[in-house]
């Protein structure tokens, strides 16, 4: 095992507007593969970008043990730049192209130094990662997204760092190149820090890093076992808080008996004086002490309620936010067998040439089906559900057919609600029948309370805006039978897609899914495969490879 690591000591961040996002962090990633987890917006890029020495910390020190590669989320690629450009084997090649040439500079000997196998190498890594068909002359303008996602995780790997960082590798990957990356992360030997919501890939880790409250916390095991030991503290937090609401029940009544039996000690007594003819020195000094008896015990049970007070507000700190949403959606009921789309040689076209087979794509969709739309990137899945909510129009001969025209489609950029209107706002737009309070009662149950459910929708993180578009379309008048979604955890944390999640579980329409992630696809119970690939649509028995 690697002694390659990275240590944060008393880590602290700000932006130029001096908007803090990390204050006196400290942690250590050890040789393995260690995960980092926090909801969308708490900083787990930024963290990385500090550790890649991209931004400077305001106080703390990073130390990298190791030579550091590092895959951004975003690559500054070039489409001018070529495959071996970014691969950085460029200079090298065109060094050993003029030996082989004869031209003996050297410069050229001076360039090559002991790399005389770099062609080999760089071919053996991109085969390993399924681009043994890209030419290392090939512009990058000429690859698909996802290629230039995998050309950049090369380039790390040929550089041989020991401390590798990576930001969401599988974003926009098929299956099959998700696949790739499992297996790279897999036989990982150094030190690795992965940020992702790809559960498969983070189910590989040793660890989990948990970035929560301006902390981190470390978890042994992969990201399955931190699930059950985030879920085994909530519910012993939760035991905690009700055995602490108890204990303030019991003191309060305690002190409420306590003073009462005071008053009525002090009645009785009061009385007996004035019937003992007592000198009136004697009467008021008993008096007094009695006051003085009563009020220590009614400061003895206050401090009681406080001290059990105390220890119910730390119960709650120790309980994390609550951000499971709960919905019934009855509305949304299809009868079983019921037809709700019929789409026939539906064809489109790119760039004048037909995108689907001759012939085109046939679909029937009946409710209540829950359907993965699976195969390679940039085979169509995205125009053919396009065509299913009508976005676009068949070619001429094609059909598409939708029997009563209840059909919401979610495409990848959430672009279904108003930016400038408020998340109450465009829920009122798509449910006009629900009055001012049961609006505000319904996004409640989707985590907008109070002011949230106030704010523009151009002001809302990727989760917030996917909760909003789903209140909207899911309680919309009349609600959808057929729900389209093209891709929809992308970019999503891991919370959010739990959210999606539960919603789709509470759905009882049909839906249509564009997915890489299987276990998103396995969690939301798909029961029909459909894979598009090489211009043709047909049933499947499972995910399978793309």
């Amino acid at each position: 095992m690697s002694d390659a690591c990275v240590v944060c000591a008393n880590l602290s961040f700000s932006w130029p507007d001096d908007t803090p996002v990390f204050q006196d962090l400290s942690f250590t990633v050890t040789a393995g593969r260690t995960g980092l987890v926090a909801p969308n917006g708490a900083g787990k890029t930024t963290l990385l970008r500090l550790i890649a020495g991209e931004l400077r910390p305001s106080g703390g020190t990073i130390t990298v043990d190791g030579v550091l590669g590092y895959l951004p989320q975003n690559l500054p690629f070039a489409g001018d730049l070529t495959v071996g450009d970014v691969l950085g084997v460029a200079p090298t090649l065109a060094a050993l192209r003029a030996v082989e040439a004869g031209d003996a500079s050297e410069e050229h000997f001076t360039t090559i130094g002991t790399d005389w196998d770099v062609e080999e190498r760089t071919r053996a890594e991109l085969d390993r990662l399924g681009l043994g068909d890209v030419a290392l002359d090939r512009c990058l303008d000429t690859v698909s997204g996802g290629q230039a996602i995998t050309l950049g995780l090369a380039a790390q790997l040929l550089a041989g760092p020991d401390v590798l960082l990576l930001d969401e590798p599988t974003n926009n990957l098929d299956l099959t190149a998700r696949r790739r990356i499992h297996d790279v992360v897999d036989g990982w030997s150094g030190c690795l820090l992965l940020v992702s919501h790809d559960r498969a890939l983070l189910d590989r880790m040793d660890r989990i890093l948990e970035l929560d409250r301006g902390e981190v916390r470390s978890h042994g095991g992969n990201h399955a076992a931190y699930e059950e030991a985030v879920r085994g503290e909530r519910e012993a937090a939760e035991r905690n808080v009700r055995h602490a609401e108890q204990e303030v029940k019991r003191e309060r009544r305690d002190m409420q008996l306590a003073r009462e039996r005071a008053q009525r000690r002090a009645g009785t007594a009061s009385r007996n004086l004035k019937n003992a003819g007592l000198p009136r020195i004697v009467a008021g000094g008993w008096k007094r002490s009695a006051q003085e008896s009563a009020g220590r015990a009614a400061d003895t049970h206050a401090a009681r309620v406080g001290e059990a007070r105390s220890r119910l507000d730390e119960a709650g700190r120790a309980l994390r936010d609550d951000q499971r949403i709960v919905l019934e959606l009855p509305g949304t009921s299809v009868p079983a067998g019921r037809t709700v789309f019929v789409g026939e040689r539906m064809q489109v076209r790119h760039d004048r040439q037909p995108l689907f087979a001759e012939g085109g794509v046939d679909l029937t969709i009946r409710g209540p089906e829950r359907i993965a739309l699976t195969g390679p990137n940039g085979v169509g899945k995205s125009t053919l559900l396009r065509l299913v909510s009508g976005d676009l129009t068949p070619h001429a001969g094609g059909q598409a057919r939708r029997h009563d025209g209840r059909i919401a489609y979610l495409s990848q950029r959430l672009d279904l609600l108003e930016l400038d209107r408020t998340v109450a706002e465009n829920l009122a737009r798509s449910a006009p029948g629900l009055d001012a309070a049961q609006r505000m009662n319904l996004l409640a149950r989707f985590l907008f309370r109070g002011a949230r459910a106030h704010l523009p929708v151009a002001a809302l993180s990727g989760g917030e805006r996917l909760r909003a578009t789903l209140a909207c379309v899911l309680f919309a008048e009349p609600a959808p039978q057929l729900l389209l979604l093209d891709e929809p955890t992308n970019n999503l944390d891991l919370v959010s897609v739990a959210q999606l999640e539960t919603a789709l579980a509470a759905y009882q329409g049909a839906f249509v899914l564009v997915s890489h992630d299987e276990r998103f696809l396995a969690d939301v119970g798909v029961d029909r495969w459909l894979r598009l690939a090489d211009g043709r649509l047909r049933e499947v028995a499972g995910p399978g490879g793309d």
